[in-house]
């Protein structure tokens, strides 16, 4: 939950913010964009580390970080020292998000993944389900400070907790970053003189196939003492360091795949719809509607509970569709058939959108916003999750990265909404505004359908090259 509460928790004080601090409306919009970009691109680091250390270790010190940027935060007297200590929050709390999906790829097969994201999304989403509750709770019954407190004490329980009672589900056997550096200290044990002892027999043998598709090394002749000397102490003595992890390389794998790029972008749009509407609707609830933290924070729970109910169902209905897939293709899965639940989701939220900024900009009864508003955010989430488990079903092995790219991507996509939707805001007005990014989520909707129809073809010829690359 520490991402989406640190990420919407503080839109139902804005008011009190520019008041109290004081800020401008642009200064509160930048502390926001930049949380929200740091969150999206620091889990590249993160990953790379997890690939090193394990999960279990990112968690405890990025949740460490974490808090110590919210007391920071709630006992700040500037905006900068907010938007500074904001920026160190959001380096902290971006780990769980991307490693958090990475633990369930280390856990569960991809067949029942759909159904194990949508329900772990549920936790992230109670964040922004939550949060303007609390935010607005809080703020209404102490100051702007509280929720930052409030963050600072779950962010510190969620560390203590982790610390004593979660176990690391990094295996290095399912990661293709600790087979590519086997491989390649292997290669370079076989490039150095041999020294005429037991440790030089041993290294004089090192061409230990390492099978990158299955993600494991294969299974060892018996009689082979030689090689499997050489396996049990790569095994047993190779540590990994920072210096062999280089987090951009399998960041350009990720990339370059046509597959991974579309799903990538059409992931990024709908987050920064997913972001931006909570900051534009606050902004309305207070000036149009005049309404108080805490009555803004009632509104925008409509939208989170649009969203906790889109990746529960969402999840269930991507698995149920990739069974029935598979069953009709002769109990033979690939990644692409996941999308398919996507569809009626994709179709229903861009009108759900326009229809939301049209009566937004008409200042119509508050009911129409809440119904829409939960429209909007249960079809969005429907497709988001839906996508999410498609990048780790594409990228066996590389979970961890690919999870975090498109946290990259997401964080991107929502840094740029933010900062150009005050401006839209008040030039253009919510109508127009939300229009625009009605346009842009039926582009996410052709995307996907793309992905559906070439992904796979894209997918396998990018393994093809990558196989031959690694020869």
């Amino acid at each position: 939950m520490i991402a989406g509460l640190a990420s919407n928790i503080q839109n139902p004080a804005i008011a009190e913010m520019e008041t109290d601090l004081p800020a401008t409306a642009s200064q509160i919009s930048l502390s926001l964009s930049l949380f929200v970009a740091f969150q999206g691109v620091m889990p590249l680091f993160w990953s790379a580390v997890s690939e090193v250390k394990g999960r279990k270790l990112v968690y405890v010190v990025s949740i460490t970080i974490s808090t110590v940027g919210s007391v920071v935060v709630a006992t700040s007297k500037t905006i900068i020292l907010v938007i500074f200590f904001r920026c160190i929050q959001a380096i902290g709390s971006s780990a769980v998000m991307a490693i958090g999906a990475a633990t369930l790829a280390d856990i569960f097969d991809p067949v029942e993944r759909g159904r194990k994201m949508g329900i772990y999304y549920m936790a992230p989403l109670l964040g922004p389900s939550l949060a303007p509750i609390m935010g607005g709770v809080l703020t209404t019954g102490f100051s702007w400070r509280a929720p930052f407190w409030f963050l600072a004490a779950v962010s510190g329980l969620s560390g203590v907790l982790i610390l004593l009672f979660l176990k690391d589900t990094f295996r290095k056997e399912r990661s293709l970053t600790y087979q590519n550096v086997l491989k390649s200290r292997l290669k370079s044990h076989a490039t150095r003189p041999v020294a005429k002892s037991r440790t030089a027999s041993i290294a004089e043998r090192p061409s230990l196939p390492v099978n990158l598709e299955k993600q494991q090394i294969p299974a060892l002749r018996l009689f082979d003492t030689h090689t499997v000397a050489a396996a049990d102490v790569a095994l047993r003595e190779m540590k990994l360091t920072l210096r062999d992890v280089n987090p951009f390389r399998p960041l350009w794998l990720v990339v370059r795949r046509m597959n991974n790029l579309a799903i990538l972008v059409a992931s990024g749009l709908m987050f920064g719809y997913n972001f931006v509407v909570v900051f534009t609707t606050s902004r309305t609830l207070s000036s149009a509607y005049g309404y108080n933290a805490l009555e803004v924070g009632l509104v925008l729970l409509s939208f989170g509970l649009g969203n906790l109910a889109g990746s529960l169902i969402g999840g269930r209905l991507s698995d149920a569709k990739l069974a029935i897939l598979k069953a009709a293709n002769g109990g033979i899965s690939y990644p692409e058939m996941r999308l398919k639940s996507t569809a009626y989701g994709l179709i229903l939220l861009p009108p759900s959108v326009l229809a939301f900024g049209w009566v937004s900009a008409k200042h119509v009864h508050v009911s129409a916003l809440c119904v829409f508003l939960f429209l909007s955010g249960f079809f969005v989430i429907w497709a988001y999750t839906s996508t999410l488990a498609y990048i780790v079903d594409a990228n066996n092995g590389r979970s961890a990265t690919a999870v975090a790219t498109n946290s990259a991507f997401r964080g991107i996509a929502a840094f740029i909404a933010t900062e150009v939707a005050v401006p839209l805001q008040d030039s253009v007005g919510d109508g127009w505004h939300y229009t625009i990014w009605t346009g842009l989520l039926v582009i996410v909707g052709l995307l996907v359908w793309l992905v559906t129809q070439k992904g796979g073809a894209w997918r396998e010829a990018a393994e093809d090259w990558e196989q031959a690359a690694n020869k």
